[in-house]
C-alpha cells in the first residue's frame, strides 16, 4: 500500500433494495442514501441491489465531490446490482459470476430457513467466494468484504467462508457497537420488512456483514461498528428494507507473521469438519438435482411420444379438425421443449455440484495431510500452545 494511506478506513455497506417499479419509494430512498453518503464521508461505500444503472448514475452525480471514484459492475440482462463509491482511486476491478444462481422459475433470496431449497447452491457460492478471496488476496495488505450474504452468523456457508479465508466479523471484533439488537440488519421495526420472512426470528436476523483481514504488513482492528435502526429522523420511511452498516477500521503496521502464517491442529481440524459438513450438503444437492433431471427426461420423452398422437390422427379418418390437431401438437411441442431446457439446466447444475465436491475433496485431503504430517516444534506459540510445523514432502537422498 502507498505510504500515505489513512490510519483509519471507514467502510459503509447497504443492500439498497433498488428494484425499479417493484421496490417502494426507490427515487426518494436513493435521494436519502446520497445525502447520507455525502454527509458521512465514508472512505468506501459498498452498495448492493442497485439494479438500475440510472440510479447508479444519479448517485455518481450526487457524490461526485465526496466520492469521485466509482465502479458499477455490469453483468447479464439485469446487471449485478453491485456498485462501489470511493474517496480513493480504484486501480482495478474484477467481476466474478457464481456458477449456480438458483432456478429461473423460483426466487433465490433466503429469509425463511424452513423453506430454503437453495442450500446446496449457497454452499457452492460460499465455496466459490472463499476461493475467490484466497486466490485474489495473496499479495494484498488487507481485505475487506462487505454486503448482504443472506446467511446467519453460524450458518454453515458463513463458517466455511471465515474458517478458510481468515476473515473476521467486524460485529464480533469491534470495540464499540451502536445499532440494532444483536447486530440485526433485517428487523421487524423496518417499515419495508415482511414479518413472515423473519419467522421464527420475530425481532430480526443478521445477514449483512463487513468482514476484514490483515496481513503480515498491516494488522486491522475494528474500532467501531454501527447500523441504522429502521426509520430515519424526519423521514416517514427507512433507507431500505435492510439496515446499513458502517465500520471504522484501524490500520496498523505489523511485522508479526504468527497471527497470519502459523497453523495449528485445532484450526486445521475445524476446517476439516466444516468442509465435511459442506460436502454432505453438496452431495445431497447433487442427488436432488439428479432426481430433477430424471423428471425432466420423463417430461421430454412424454412430450415426444404425445407428439406422435396428433401426427397419427392427421392420417386417420376422424372428426378432429385441423385446429384441434394443431392445438394438441403445440401442447406436445411445449412439453418437449420444456423438458429439454430443464434437462440442460439440471445437467449444468450437476456438473457444477460435482466439480465443487471434487474441489472440496482435494482440500479435505490436503488438510488431512497437514494434520497427520505435522510434528511438534518444541517452542510454544503465542497463546502458549505448541506450534505445528509441516514436514517436508521430499526426502534427502543418502
Amino acid at each position: 500500500m502507498p505510504a500515505e494511506r489513512p490510519e483509519t478506513l471507514r467502510v459503509f455497506s447497504l443492500n439498497c433494495w433498488g428494484i425499479r417499479f417493484f421496490s417502494q419509494l426507490c427515487t426518494q430512498r436513493y435521494e436519502m442514501i446520497g445525502e447520507l453518503l455525502g454527509r458521512e464521508q465514508h472512505d468506501i461505500a459498498l452498495l448492493q441491489e442497485v439494479w438500475s444503472e440510472k440510479d447508479f448514475l444519479f448517485l455518481k452525480r450526487k457524490l461526485s465531490s465526496s466520492h469521485p471514484y466509482t465502479h458499477y459492475f455490469k453483468s447479464g440482462v439485469f446487471g449485478s446490482g453491485l456498485a462501489v463509491f470511493s474517496k480513493h482511486r480504484i486501480q482495478d476491478a474484477l467481476l466474478y459470476k457464481y456458477s449456480l444462481n438458483g432456478y429461473p422459475y423460483m426466487l433465490h433470496a433466503e429469509y425463511s430457513r424452513a423453506q430454503d431449497e437453495y442450500l446446496p447452491h449457497r454452499m457452492v457460492q460460499s465455496w466459490e467466494l472463499l476461493q475467490f478471496v484466497r486466490h485474489t488476496s495473496c499479495g494484498a495488505d488487507l481485505v475487506v468484504l462487505g454486503g448482504d450474504l443472506n446467511m446467519h452468523p453460524q450458518d454453515l456457508g458463513n463458517r466455511l467462508l471465515r474458517s478458510h479465508t481468515g476473515l473476521r466479523d467486524c460485529y464480533t471484533e469491534t470495540d464499540t457497537f451502536d445499532g440494532c439488537e444483536d447486530g440485526h440488519t433485517l428487523i421487524a421495526a423496518n417499515h419495508f420488512s415482511k414479518k413472515q420472512d423473519l419467522i421464527p426470528f420475530e425481532k430480526g436476523i443478521r445477514i449483512d456483514y463487513i468482514l476484514m483481514k490483515g496481513s503480515q504488513k498491516v494488522s486491522m482492528k475494528c474500532e467501531s461498528l454501527s447500523t441504522t435502526k429502521g426509520p430515519v429522523a424526519d423521514k416517514p420511511y427507512p433507507y431500505s428494507d435492510h439496515e446499513a452498516l458502517t465500520a471504522e477500521l484501524a490500520l496498523l503496521h505489523s511485522e508479526d507473521s504468527r497471527q497470519h502464517g502459523s497453523s495449528n491442529a485445532l484450526a486445521v481440524s475445524e476446517q476439516m469438519d466444516v468442509v465435511a459438513e459442506a460436502r454432505a450438503v453438496v452431495k445431497e444437492g447433487l442427488c436432488q438435482t439428479e432426481a430433477l433431471r430424471d423428471k425432466a427426461t420423463y417430461l421430454m420423452f412424454s412430450g415426444l411420444l404425445l407428439l406422435l398422437l396428433p401426427l397419427a390422427m392427421a392420417f386417420l379418418p376422424c372428426f378432429c379438425s385441423f385446429s384441434t390437431l394443431g392445438l394438441l401438437g403445440a401442447v406436445c411441442m411445449s412439453l418437449l421443449l420444456s423438458g429439454a431446457m430443464l434437462y440442460l439446466l439440471f445437467t449444468t447444475h450437476i456438473k457444477v455440484l460435482k466439480e465443487t465436491d471434487d474441489q472440496m475433496m482435494l482440500t479435505s485431503n490436503d488438510l488431512q495431510t497437514k494434520l497427520t504430517g505435522c510434528r511438534l516444534s518444541g517452542s510454544p506459540s503465542s497463546d502458549g500452545s505448541p506450534e505445528l510445523q509441516p514436514l517436508s514432502p521430499f526426502k534427502r537422498e543418502e
